[in-house]
């Protein structure tokens, strides 16, 4: 199935590294508006490229149009896609106003096509692993979820001086300016909302903690670099969900059930690895003599081993090209997934109402400050 991408970013690059993983999908081509960008992005990857928008969406071997633009770019650039008869992939959020996602979906839907939204990490082979754990019941019915997205101070990195493959710098500006929420609560929410169903009801607090972040800085309209938000769900769960922009990097996942506990290490990471701990099983080893420790000292250590044991993956049939650490992601599987469902006739995962709900609860953690709390979310799937 023929993609085009739009919009040749820092993002774009990590899509470019796993195409490979998806021999299924092949690149028509891409655009950006900088022609400059667009030019170093085509050069780089050797790949063709469109003239402009109107170009691209003319091409009717394109059946999926990626949207990789900005934010802000994103409502308007699904719905020209979307009106020119193409499925769309987005990144997230679908829109910057939960009207404009409903719109798109709308839309989408009225016109027999898929709109579908990243993050692909719902879609990883820990994802899938976790899955399967609490299918079998061996930790019982899970109760209680912590969630965090923390990114550490970037702030007071040199992120200026930050470049993708292709020489794109990484939009430390504009990512302070539309919040890290916006830009990375939707990782925790991809795997929360398909593990544990539907939020009913979500009670949030958002603030700007960091106002200066440094030079360069000083002109920008800052969005909350902070967000917390406890989940209900309509299966009874209780989650936890934090984002934010200066705490210590944390990307976990910790599911507490009535016969035990499960930790996944690593959002960002494709095979991450889990921990599983049972209740009555042995405590392994280290974490024994730790415990022994702690206590003959009369302090707490600074380090313990993460409770349980790890899962075990199935072999993995061949071997994925994945961007570096930190972002260990098959970003290109979202499209994969969404091509081989448009084969089939049915909806991709990640999409339509199920992607709305997605991008709601993101919007309702962003701006929670101009919210009247507990936040009831008026998406469903």
């Amino acid at each position: 199935m023929k993609i085009a991408l739009v919009g040749t970013g820092f993002v774009a690059d990590y899509y470019m590294t796993t195409l490979a993983n998806h021999p299924t999908l092949t690149l028509a081509g891409v655009w950006d508006r900088d022609a400059a960008r667009l030019e170093a992005f085509r050069a780089f990857h050797n790949v063709p490229a469109y003239p402009d928008l109107d170009a691209l969406l003319a091409d009717a071997a394109v059946q999926i149009v990626v949207n990789l633009t900005t934010p802000e770019s994103h409502y308007e650039i699904t719905s020209r896609a979307l009106a020119a008869g193409k499925h769309v992939y987005c990144e997230k959020p679908l829109a910057m106003e939960l009207a404009q996602a409903e719109a798109l979906v709308a839309q989408a839907q009225g016109s027999g096509l898929t709109l579908a939204t990243a993050p692909a990490n719902g879609l990883s082979d820990a994802h899938r692993l976790v899955e399967d754990a609490l299918r079998s019941g061996r930790i019982g019915t899970p109760r209680l979820v912590y969630a965090a997205l923390e990114d550490g101070p970037v702030f007071r990195d040199k992120w200026a001086s930050w470049r993708s493959r292709s020489g794109a710098p990484w939009p430390g500006l504009h990512e302070f300016e539309i919040g890290c929420t916006l830009e990375h609560a939707g990782y925790a929410l991809s795997w929360l909302v398909t593990l544990f169903g539907p939020v009913e009801s979500l009670t949030a607090f958002s603030a700007v903690t960091f106002p200066d972040k440094g030079p360069g800085t000083e002109q920008i309209s800052m969005a909350p670099d902070f967000s917390v938000g406890c989940l209900t769900f309509r299966s009874g769960v209780v989650a936890r969900l934090t984002n934010g922009l200066t705490a210590p990097r944390d990307r976990s996942l910790q599911i507490f059930a009535e016969k035990g506990s499960l930790t996944v290490r690593d959002l960002w990471d494709n095979r991450s690895v889990v921990h599983v701990e049972e209740s009555g099983a042995p405590r392994p080893l280290l974490g024994r003599i730790l415990t022994r420790a702690e206590a003959k000292l009369g302090r707490a250590l600074p380090w313990k081993p993460t409770p349980g044991r790890k899962l075990t993956y199935p072999a993995q049939p061949m071997s994925k090209a994945l961007p570096g650490y930190p972002s260990q992601i098959d970003f290109m599987r979202g499209v994969a997934d969404q091509a081989e469902a448009i084969r089939r006739g049915e909806p991709p995962r990640f999409s339509g109402a199920l992607a709305l709900h997605i991008t709601e609860l993101a919007l309702a953690l962003n701006n929670a400050r101009d919210l009247a709390q507990p936040y009831r979310p008026r998406s469903r799937f």
